[in-house]
């Protein structure tokens, strides 16, 4: 009976974390996103009404449309939903391009090598999140570190002008979010069989036909959750672009905080919020049910 509990209780713990501090919160947010902005404190109407103009109870429901519709009407939110998905999205195949050459070294590395590199890739961590984007700024501005270097071996003639651009905001991203595109690759290349590219290799395969064949494919589980890793909080980004692109930069994390910090529309922040976590959400629920289901098949 005990052991039983025990392991419910286990089960439930991870349940009870989730519903504490993200189910709930969601709940808040979604509730907030179906009212009206008012002049108030808090800036918001509440969602029932306990009681009438004549001060007598009759709860009444407020359910407000309005912030979705405008949401779906106004070209700014769709220019930036539209604007953060294509930074996520180039930002993350960066990511890989750059993670996936250094995972594969890492992962191929004398095992004594491993635990060092591992903890290389993990260092930048122990430094503050916005230090460290900071200190971009005295590499990419005019007069920086990049430019001076560039221009001092002859490459360039006048200072490449990257700050305030998406590059920088590509740049920002790819740096912060590296460590979580090379860990997942590394945990998946470190685990693969040598012997299966010596079998390929026996069969008459070229190295890089091996490498295609047998190496990428075994590792996609790990590109999976690396891209997501990326990919998800490159979306909702709001430090990077505000530092590095500046004012002309147009993401939704932004917009996300000057509605709710600088317009004060706790409402259509929320919905901007929802909007912003079903389009994340649902793509991943569906391919994690699609991943399920092959492996349903291939069991067969």
């Amino acid at each position: 009976m005990n052991t039983s509990w025990g392991k419910r209780l286990v089960i439930a713990a991870p349940y009870l974390w989730l519903g504490l501090f993200f189910l709930i919160p969601f709940l808040i947010v979604l509730k907030l996103s179906f009212a009206e902005v008012v002049l108030a404190r808090p800036p918001y109407t509440p969602l029932i009404e306990w009681l009438n103009a004549a001060g007598q109870f009759a709860p009444k429901l407020r359910v407000n449309f309005a912030n979705y519709l405008l949401l779906l009407s106004d070209d700014l939110y769709i220019r930036s939903f539209l604007i953060s998905l294509r930074i996520a999205f180039f930002a993350t195949l960066i990511a890989l391009a750059v993670g996936y050459p250094l995972a594969y070294a890492m992962a191929r590395a004398p095992e004594s090598w491993r635990a060092i590199l591992v903890m290389l890739v993990i260092l930048p961590f122990w430094t503050s999140f916005l230090i460290r984007v900071y200190a971009w700024i005295g590499i990419l501005k005019n007069e920086g570190l990049l430019n001076a270097a560039l221009m001092a071996v002859g490459i360039i003639s006048k200072p490449l002008v990257i700050m305030n651009t998406d590059w920088a905001v590509y740049i920002g991203i790819v740096y912060s979010y590296l460590p979580f595109m090379v860990l997942p690759l590394y945990a998946a290349l470190e685990k693969q069989d040598p012997s299966l590219l010596e079998a390929a290799a026996d069969l008459g395969a070229p190295p890089w036909k091996a490498f295609w064949t047998v190496t990428v494919p075994l590792s996609l589980p790990g590109i999976v959750a690396g891209s997501l890793l990326v990919f998800i909080p490159a979306v909702g980004e709001f430090v990077i672009p505000d530092i590095l692109g500046g004012s002309g930069t147009l993401m939704i994390g932004k917009t996300l905080w000057a509605e709710f910090f600088n317009n004060r529309d706790w409402p259509l922040a929320s919905a901007i919020a929802v909007v912003l976590l079903v389009v994340l959400v649902v793509p991943i629920v569906w391919f994690q049910r699609q991943q399920a289901a092959r492996a349903v098949e291939d069991g067969r």
